[in-house]
């Protein structure tokens, strides 16, 4: 059986075999030439040396004349690097003062994280300020307070109501839990101009889209962080993704649909229907559906009693022979 072979690394991170035969051989005064076979790291660093009198003895250097000899040669290597770095310069300075420069390009990165509520709702602020199309915004449930939910939608109301005197139109997608939200309602009602809103039950996370041309995704759990993009074809992908839900959507602002119920099951037991037969438990039903575990097992409950379920186990089987996943939404 053939050992493992010896693992490449530097002088500066020495092996565990090598620290270990190196600190015994200067205890000793001395190794043999087969316990070096362990870690040849030390024979190439300079770390042993042959001894004059046998051969198969190997002797340590003394730690402050390999340090020595190791740091000459790191210096070395620096003033080398150095010596490329200035012949790379010299070569591609005049290629770069060739090229047509883009002040504008440059100053522009495509993807840009944001840090803090501050410095997002400013690089918004801003976005929104040149804006003159369109607004596009993915809504899920707020996890705000009440109070900074209300500083929130002032802020935006504000700037929504510019883009639209402006000119452009706005799209909002919500989650059918805040179909009848007060704020959610105020906020439409303040605002005057080209402006439509749709829910669904299941929605992705916060998303604004301005003019196509910029959009900002959240980049952590606690909306502490975003991201800032403005590349074309991912600014594209996530335009087009909006699209679509909005086509799947059901009206809710101007003029809001009724979601008529079939056979007694609403709309939103429907929904739940759907992810208890996929085997999610109350609390990842709740949180897609964008509503507390107590709200989402009364819906659960109510959905049971008019199936005439008796167990969970016997609600999913109901739910498949009832046929309502099958019905238009």
């Amino acid at each position: 059986m053939t050992s493992a072979p010896h693992p490449e690394h530097d002088a500066d991170e020495l092996c565990p075999d090598g620290m270990a035969l190196y600190e015994r051989a200067l205890r000793e005064g001395h190794t043999t030439v087969d316990a070096a076979r362990a870690a040849p790291c030390l024979i190439g660093f300079g770390l042993l040396r042959p001894a004059v009198d046998d051969l198969h003895r190997l002797e340590p250097v003394a730690p402050a004349v390999a340090l020595h000899r190791l740091l000459r040669t790191s210096e070395e290597r620096i003033a080398r690097e150095r010596r490329r770095e200035e012949q790379l310069a010299e070569t591609f300075g005049p290629l770069m003062a060739a090229e047509g420069h883009h002040p504008a390009a440059d100053a522009t990165p495509t993807l840009r994280l944001l840090d803090g509520k501050e410095q997002i709702n400013t690089a918004i602020t801003e976005a929104m300020a040149d804006a003159c199309r369109e607004l596009l915004t993915v809504q899920p449930r707020s996890g705000l307070p009440g109070a900074r939910v209300e500083a929130a939608y002032a802020l935006a109301t504000r700037r929504d109501q510019a883009l639209l005197d402006r000119g452009g139109r706005i799209r909002t997608l919500y989650q059918h839990t805040l179909r009848h939200h007060p704020t959610t309602v105020a906020h439409h009602e303040r605002l005057k101009g080209d402006i439509e809103a749709r829910a669904l039950d299941e929605i992705t996370d916060r998303l604004i889209i301005v003019d196509r041309d910029v959009a900002f995704l959240p980049a952590d759990d606690n909306g502490s962080l975003a991201l800032e993009i403005r590349h074309p074809a991912i600014v594209g992908y996530l335009a087009t993704t909006f699209d679509r839900f909005w086509r799947l959507a059901t009206p809710l602002f101007p003029e809001a649909a009724p979601q008529p119920s079939h056979n007694g099951i609403t709309p939103r037991q429907r929904a739940i229907a759907a992810l208890l037969v996929e085997g999610h438990t109350d609390a990842v039903i709740a949180d897609r559906l964008g509503m507390n575990v107590r709200t989402a097992r009364v819906h659960i409950a109510k959905l049971a009693a008019t199936l005439g379920s008796q167990s969970r186990a016997q609600l999913g089987y109901l739910i498949g022979q009832s046929g309502i996943l099958g019905e238009e939404r």
